[in-house]
């Protein structure tokens, strides 16, 4: 629906430092990564989309259930600019769209919250920042649609931040879940 602030929860990569498929890695309390990434990112949205690589049925039965679609990019493997290209083309008509990581399950909801207000209140880029440092998510808002879906290789929309500095509104939050992202086992229990 028009006007919709449609949450991309990029999933798709194959997290190889980790040593097995870290989105399925059962945090604490037993919940996989990409499940608590979700859960963490659902209520700040209209619409939420997971991006999966091909073969993954299961992460995909676990995010449905969570209220997730699913897009299964068959690009995965050329980068998160592929994986942030399906999730985009798939929700055209968005407002504005709330990006966030599956290996990233300890940002804080109202963390997400405060980027999709952002994006509500017509910032054209937003993300996080914890103690000066930019984090997790980032949005666009959907003038960024052209741009997002056509993007390839393995930097997502980092090089569209990178060159509109100015226009992007950064919002503080006490969360130093928007820093800490999972790429080895150790990292699931430190911090």
């Amino acid at each position: 629906m028009p006007g919709e602030i449609v949450g991309i929860l990029l999933a798709a990569g194959r997290g190889t430092r980790f040593g097995s498929d870290k989105r399925l890695h059962p945090l604490g309390d037993g919940t996989p990564m990409a499940v608590a990434a979700a859960r963490n990112l659902r209520p700040a949205c209209d619409r939420l989309i997971a991006v999966l690589r091909p073969g993954s049925e299961t992460l995909a039965g676990l995010l449905a259930a969570e209220g997730c679609e699913t897009v299964v990019c068959a690009e995965a493997d050329s980068g998160m600019g592929h994986t942030l290209a399906a999730g985009v083309r798939a929700s055209p008509e968005a407002l504005g769209w709330v990006v966030a990581l599956a290996d990233m399950p300890f940002v804080a909801p109202a963390s997400h919250q405060a980027v999709a207000a952002s994006l509500r209140t017509g910032a054209s880029l937003a993300a996080c920042a914890f103690e000066g440092r930019r984090g997790h998510p980032v949005g666009f808002a959907g003038t960024w649609f052209e741009q997002l879906a056509s993007l390839t290789g393995d930097q997502g929309g980092k090089p569209i931040l990178q060159a509109h500095r100015q226009g992007l509104v950064l919002c503080p939050v006490d969360d130093p879940g928007v820093l800490r992202d999972i790429d080895r086992v150790e990292d699931v229990i430190v911090g």
